[in-house]
């Protein structure tokens, strides 16, 4: 029996004043099975080595030859250069176009099939639009890019899984963007990804609800009632199997986790100080309904840390090795490779 190739994953620098270029070439420092493609600029990535004592080599990217296990101390690499000069700790938002060009890359290369997955580094938001790009996160502009209404955000961590119903919003308009379509795209997607890629023939997936208590039978507020309740009801005659709308302060508690899943929370801080409390710097952002994989760290840009030694890649090389398993599972069974997006049908 001829051996698989090994996957082939595209890596994002992030944010060039930030740790991403560390987090990279601490990575470089370790061997691994997939073949490391790293998009980001070279002049930046070498600076960096010699600030951190790292000695790594750089060497142009084939895509024409065939992938490659990545030996410890080397890179293969795709230059996108920085508009200017990159001074650790230091944002320019020149170098906002730079940032975006890198997720233009490993997007387009994953769309083609000459990656199987990629991996980013963090970003940073506010320099982002501060140079007129507006940028709300890595799910929505992947999402946009590969012409998906509905990605859903979910970060792992350990045996814990939490997705969100809203992702970058303001809390203000979380009531109302929780709607029964939004609720049926969402759970309908996790559900899928959930047994392609994470082994669950059955998904159990607990909901959170919007209120307190569960809104306190209406008291609270109404949207368990009115949309909440009606459209999981829609979903489990669907088949789904789902318990909620469960209050926020017992749907983390040891019993209830016991039996699921995952977890949906309603917005983004509802669910992921639980799941980074669980296991910061080991936990991975997994962005579901994409028709290509990607995973990301758990973290922002550090850039107090930035040139000085002291990042944790723990979370890049979580997130890493989660792209690849994915991505050999992919390959490797014709049952899991990707699905269309049922939303856009």
């Amino acid at each position: 029996m001829i051996a698989p190739q090994p996957a082939r994953l595209a890596l994002t620098a992030g944010e060039p004043a930030g740790i991403g270029p560390d987090l990279l070439l601490q990575l470089a420092d370790r061997p691994t099975g997939a073949q490391r493609v790293v998009i980001g600029d070279p002049v930046v990535l070498e600076e960096r080595a010699r600030q951190l004592g790292l000695n790594i080599r750089l060497r142009e990217f084939a895509p024409d030859q065939p992938p490659r296990p990545s030996p410890a101390g080397c890179l293969d690499l795709i230059a996108v250069r920085t508009r200017n000069p990159v001074q650790p700790g230091r944002l320019d938002p020149e170098n906002a176009s730079h940032v975006l060009a890198l997720l233009e890359t490993a997007a387009r290369g994953c769309i083609e099939g000459i990656f199987d997955a990629m991996v980013t580094g963090p970003v940073h938001k506010g320099v982002i639009n501060q140079a007129g790009h507006p940028f709300t996160g890595h799910t929505e502009w992947l999402a946009a890019r590969a012409g998906i209404n509905r990605p859903v955000m979910m970060l792992t961590a350990g045996g814990l899984r939490v997705a969100l119903a809203t992702t970058h919003l303001p809390l203000r308009a979380v009531p109302d963007s929780i709607t029964a379509e939004l609720l049926d795209e969402v759970l309908t997607i996790l559900d899928h990804d959930l047994r392609r890629d994470f082994g669950c023939p059955k998904p159990r997936i607990v909901v959170c609800a919007l209120n307190p208590h569960a809104g306190e039978q209406g008291v609270l507020g109404t949207e368990e009632l009115t949309i909440i309740s009606p459209a999981l009801d829609g979903l489990r005659a669907r088949g789904l199997d789902l318990r909620g709308p469960v209050p926020a302060d017992t749907a983390f508690t040891p019993a209830v986790l016991a039996d699921a899943d995952a977890v949906l929370a309603m917005y983004h801080d509802q669910g992921l100080p639980v799941l980074k409390h669980a296991g910061f710097g080991l936990a991975v952002n997994v962005t579901l309904g994409l028709p290509f994989i990607r995973t990301s760290v758990d973290h922002g840009t550090a850039l107090d840390l930035a040139g000085t030694g002291r990042a944790d890649a723990g979370s890049f090389l979580a997130a890493e090795r989660l792209a690849q398993q994915l991505a050999d599972l992919r390959r490797s069974s014709p049952a899991a490779r990707p699905a269309p997006n049922r939303i856009l049908t």
